[in-house]
């Protein structure tokens, strides 16, 4: 692991985060859709998509402003289950975000042993 700045760890620290509890719910609401009906289905599909489309967004932006490398891992797997969603694929488009969670989960894991060792946590 690179040394990470202060800065750079608040950041990593509060976007890893914010993105595991998103792609948590993600993850949910993939499998609650597998339960609705085939008239809701359309629907929810369409809003768990706007969702993922959200978050990926974010991912984007910590990227950006973190340069943190997990970050692009988490988009590229996520991006594999906005297309397994779009192809009514919700149970593996909840095992790709699975990966995502793990790959947003270590930049704020390395965040959080900076701010840790720097006192800060």
């Amino acid at each position: 692991m690179v040394s990470m700045d202060l800065k750079t760890a608040v950041k990593s620290y509060q976007f890893g985060e914010k993105a595991k509890s998103e792609l948590i719910m993600a993850s949910q609401f993939c499998l609650a859709l597998t339960g609705f009906s085939e008239q809701e289905r359309a629907g929810g599909r369409r809003m768990l998509l706007m969702m993922m489309e959200s978050i990926r967004s974010e991912l984007q932006f910590a990227l950006k402003s973190t340069g943190q490398n997990e970050f692009s891992k988490a988009i590229n797997a996520l991006n594999e289950a906005i297309s397994l969603t779009e192809s009514n694929q919700p149970e593996q488009a909840s095992q790709r975000i699975a990966a995502a969670i793990s790959a947003s989960t270590t930049p704020a894991q390395e965040a959080w042993q900076v701010l840790s060792e720097h006192g800060l946590l």
